[in-house]
């Protein structure tokens, strides 16, 4: 009679660095969607401060983009539209998962509004 236990330990040793990658990689994934989310919304907050005046430091205080690290570019190039970019790295924890994505990983959202001023 075969040791059934030895077997299925030896299954599980094989399978558990596997499912450990899984897991990490599906936290590091959701926490890189939660963070675009995020920053669209300090976007759309930074578009209606800028609609109402607000000064570049002003904004950067305002919603305390550099505590969040971070960074903000406003781009009027041609007095018709005004492009904002935001931009935050973030960290990947899964061993591996950062030869697929660049460990910090780079997050940017950007959009183009009207020249409103």
């Amino acid at each position: 009679m075969k040791n059934k236990k030895g077997q299925a330990l030896v299954e599980f040793v094989i399978i558990l660095p596997i499912f450990v990658f899984m897991l990490l990689a599906i936290i590091d994934i959701g926490k890189i969607i939660f963070m675009r989310n995020e920053l669209e919304q300090q976007l759309s907050e930074v578009i209606d401060l800028y609609r109402n005046d607000s000064s570049y430091n002003e904004i950067v205080d305002e919603l305390r983009l550099e505590e969040d690290q971070v960074s903000l570019e406003i781009k009027n190039e041609d007095n018709e539209q005004v492009t904002f970019y935001l931009k935050k790295e973030v960290e990947i924890i899964t061993p591996g998962l950062n030869l697929i994505l660049d460990n910090p990983y780079s997050l940017e959202v950007q959009r183009v509004i009207a020249y409103a001023k």
